[in-house]
């Protein structure tokens, strides 16, 4: 039953309740959740407040719901991200799932031409390149292949980031201004693949973002996800 006495709204205290369960593994991934209405009379709300819980639930990558059938426990690994800046390791524990980075990579590179003009860098100059392998609950989610312009972060290869994501370092080291994205289906490289636990034909989703500062570019990040394992999802009020 919901507390009348919580700052939280109705749907909210549902919502969090069964998200804790789900956290707790109570639900196993495919498990069928109780129904709608056995939801409204555990709590005592109406069905409308149950049924936004379930959608919340449902955004945020947590429940898989079949319109007649009910509601199922969605697979761990299954994370969905808004197309805007998070990090990964928030967006992970949101959901009472453990994150875990391995570093395969970490060092500084000359830049080649094609990537000197994204970076705008000259020709030749060093930048930094991190490849980073996330995973949630021990299950490869995101390959992070990302150069970083050093003239906007100097100390970004003095970081440990098995204990900090990048995107979390640069948030507070750098000024961002705005963002590009480009996001397109391809297949693995065959690092990528090894990395990820997938074979070299499985389908990927793949998000090559560049940010800047109002100097310039601040990186170039190639994020590869196994297509089974993500998805984007984005809400628009204009």
């Amino acid at each position: 039953m919901v507390s009348p006495r919580s700052p939280q709204a109705p749907y909210a205290q549902v919502k969090q309740h069964l998200k804790d369960r789900l956290a707790a593994g109570d639900w196993p991934p495919g498990a069928q959740m109780p129904s709608e209405a056995e939801l409204v009379a555990q709590f005592h709300v109406s069905r409308m407040t149950v049924n936004r819980a379930l959608k919340e639930l449902q955004a945020e990558g947590l429940v898989d719901r079949l319109q007649g059938v009910g509601t199922f426990a969605a697979a761990l690994h299954k994370v969905s991200s808004t197309l805007m800046l998070r990090d990964l390791h928030e967006e992970i524990a949101e959901r009472g799932h453990q994150h875990e980075a391995q570093v395969m990579l970490q060092r500084e590179e000359a830049a080649p031409p094609a990537l000197a003009a994204q970076l705008g860098v000259a020709e030749g100059t060093m930048v930094f390149h991190t490849v980073i392998v996330h995973r949630e609950n021990g299950i490869a989610l995101q390959c992070e292949d990302r150069y970083v312009n050093p003239a906007e972060a100097p100390q970004y290869l003095a970081q440990d980031f098995t204990r900090i994501t990048p995107t979390h370092y640069l948030f507070g080291a750098t000024a961002l201004w705005r963002a590009q994205y480009q996001v397109e289906a391809a297949l693995p490289t065959a690092p990528e693949a090894q990395w990820l636990g997938i074979g070299r034909g499985d389908p990927c989703l793949v998000i090559v973002r560049r940010t800047f500062s109002r100097q310039g570019p601040i990186t170039l990040a190639r994020l590869v996800h196994p297509g089974a394992r993500y998805q984007l999802q984005g809400d628009f009020q204009p």
